[in-house]
């Protein structure tokens, strides 16, 4: 079995209230696809490290399901679900369903993005590619995740509290890094990140 990329594990104050925002906001089976939520260990006290970006054919429909505007940039906005969790809205270029938005990246801040995106690759048997900024840091057609980008976007700030969105390994990884603080793994720049290995069968 390849090493697949599964749902984001999601920390949340109401896990169930935020399950049912993003549900009205991406529709119940992408929701169930993508996102599960826990119990959260501590508040959210700084920007998340990890946030998705969506399509939407309107951003006032994100906003009737509870999202609040935090800035507006040149093509696309900042928002926030109802736990303050920062996403990228998008216009829709190819509009289909009745959602009020689509996922078509996860994105990941790095203060070394191309040093990420290379480690990442193999593990999920993904195609590195540029950014905007013509570095190799953008992977595709990651196992699991076929229809998403992963981007390691460049920030300069610190990583001062563990990933409040953490994705998962479905599988056996080729490449498996150190464990973290609370028992997840880590990879070399310090995101969490859960492994569901595969149980053999009885016989």
């Amino acid at each position: 079995m390849r090493t697949a990329l599964g749902a984001l594990s999601v920390e949340a104050a109401d896990p169930q209230a935020m399950q049912t925002f993003w549900a009205d906001v991406l529709g119940r089976d992408a929701q169930q696809t993508l996102l599960s939520f826990r119990p959260q260990q501590r508040p959210k006290t700084v920007k998340n490290r990890v946030h998705l970006d969506v399509y939407t054919r309107d951003i006032a429909t994100l906003v009737d399901a509870g999202a609040r505007m935090l800035a507006e940039h040149s093509g696309w906005m900042t928002l926030a679900d109802i736990e303050d969790n920062e996403f990228c809205a998008f216009p829709d270029p190819a509009p289909a369903g009745d959602a009020r938005a689509r996922v078509f990246a996860v994105c990941v801040d790095s203060d070394r993005p191309e040093e990420l995106a290379a480690w990442w690759a193999p593990v999920v048997g993904a195609d590195v590619r540029n950014g905007p900024d013509g570095t190799p840091r953008w992977l595709y057609g990651s196992t699991g995740w076929e229809s998403l980008i992963w981007k390691f976007v460049r920030v300069s700030d610190e990583r001062v509290v563990p990933n409040r969105w953490r994705w998962t390994l479905v599988g056996e990884p080729a490449v498996v890094a150190a464990h973290g603080p609370d028992g997840a793994f880590v990879d070399p720049q310090g995101n969490e990140f859960s492994v569901l290995r595969p149980t053999c069968p009885a016989g």
